[in-house]
């Protein structure tokens, strides 16, 4: 009574899903438990069916697993909570592999089970083959389990059957024991194959890159910083690929994701803290995560500019045309590259690159490309004020910036506002004549 009662607890607070929503209700969710077919499941799994063995006239044999064989009837639940558990661990993979060596157990256990019923039925201790007649049920247990065990794992090493019984079910062990060694290659191969799949999902291949610097004869060293560079992915945890696992994900859930995981690094950078909140859910969207090794570049002065950069993790430096001076180091919360994708007036250099930037170590950078840079300037004006009164400050100090350019630029924009303006009048005046005559055309 005490494990009907503590079933039915845990079942009625347990919860079901109704219209994929999780319900907790208590009262529903035990209106919902004895209404279904599970509640005379469970409560047949744990009658005490051994009792009977208490009646007169019922043949009592001590021990014998068939008196309590509707403990079996639990395996349903049993499947369930693994199903709940692998669904919900964070380790998927190691709880596969402890939840295959629990069906061993168990199938060795029941095969024991089955090995010591038929042992008291043909009489313990009656020929070599049966279970010895132990005082102790420790020892017949543990006869019996090491007995299905060097059956189950095909050791052999048993005594010789004698009887037609002992045949069949000697016979049947070895082919469960086929079944079970297939049924475990499998599962284990297959969480292999989950590990190497889950590896590839946010980590690029090296095997590839590799084969085909070593196809084309490239040297050693620069296959060295490829593979070090693969390795620091891996060390450092740096996920490039994280926006192909997500893409499957609604754009809100995206967005979600991806603020809880860099938002935190986004408010470094100066440029965005004074942003709201929904506005950075938004940008982190259109941000690609990229790694730089040591002494590469991440853009080339001349270059045409395509992306800008922010600085997540990392240092890089601003050389001069020698490739070694260093100019100056850009830290954690900075950013470049835009004055070549914003349009500053008087800019010489036009869409080109201004400078050479070379990481110094490792970095971790947020990329932008133009087009979404476009549309948040767009959408946020001062945040572009900022960015051109910042790349206006650069091209000074670099003699990149005609401020005669400028100031025409400057003014023939400023002639252009007036002429738009004197056009949005004269077409409120063309609109008001019009509605007049319509008025005394219809009069």
């Amino acid at each position: 009574m005490d494990a009907l009662q503590s079933m039915a607890a845990l079942a009625a607070h347990s919860g079901f899903l109704e219209d994929g929503i999780l319900v907790r209700d208590v009262r529903r969710t035990r209106r919902r438990y004895l209404g279904s077919w599970t509640f005379p499941w469970d409560v047949l799994a744990v009658l005490p069916t051994e009792l009977l063995c208490l009646l007169p006239g019922v043949p009592r044999v001590t021990g014998v697993p068939a008196a309590r064989a509707n403990r079996c009837l639990r395996l349903p639940r049993l499947f369930e909570a693994f199903d709940r558990c692998e669904t919900r661990t964070g380790r998927p993979n190691v709880f596969r592999v402890a939840k295959l060596m629990l069906y061993l157990l168990l199938g060795i256990h029941w095969h024991g089970c089955l090995y010591f019923a038929l042992s008291a039925r043909l009489g313990l201790g009656a020929d070599p083959w049966v279970c010895p007649s132990f005082t102790r049920p420790l020892h017949r247990y543990l006869h019996s389990f090491y007995f299905s065990t060097l059956v189950l794992a095909m050791v052999g090493d048993t005594p010789a059957p004698q009887r037609e019984e002992e045949f069949l079910f000697l016979t049947a062990g070895f082919l469960l024991a086929v079944l079970g060694f297939a049924t475990i290659t499998g599962s284990i191969s297959t969480v292999i194959v989950n590990l190497s799949s889950a590896a590839s999902a946010f980590y690029p291949d090296a095997g590839p890159v590799r084969r085909y610097l070593r196809a084309r004869g490239v040297d050693g060293r620069l296959a060295g910083r490829v593979a070090r560079w693969h390795q620091h992915l891996r060390a450092q945890r740096k996920l490039p690929a994280e926006w192909e696992v997500l893409q499957h994900l609604p754009q809100g859930l995206q967005a979600e994701v991806a603020a809880s995981v860099h938002l935190a690094a986004l408010r470094r950078v100066g440029l965005f803290r004074s942003w709201e909140h929904g506005v950075l859910r938004q940008l982190v969207l259109r941000l690609r995560p990229q790694v730089f090794g040591p002494g590469e570049f991440v853009c080339r002065r001349g270059d045409v500019g395509r992306e800008m950069y922010f600085i997540r993790e990392g240092r890089l430096a601003v050389v001069a045309e020698d490739g070694v001076t260093q100019l100056a180091v850009l830290g954690e919360g900075l950013y470049f590259g835009e004055i070549s994708l914003i349009n500053i007036k008087g800019n010489m250099a036009g869409n080109r690159r201004t400078a050479n930037i070379l990481s110094i170590g490792y970095s971790d950078l947020f990329c932008l490309g133009k087009e979404d840079l476009a549309e948040v300037l767009a959408e946020f004006p001062c945040a572009r004020a900022a960015m051109e009164a910042k790349g206006r400050e650069l091209l000074l100090c670099m003699g990149q910036l005609d401020t005669g350019a400028e100031a025409a630029a400057l003014a023939a924009e400023a002639e252009a506002e007036r002429r738009l303006q004197g056009l949005e009048v004269a077409l409120e005046g063309l609109q008001t004549r019009a509605a007049r005559l319509l008025a005394q055309l219809e009069a």
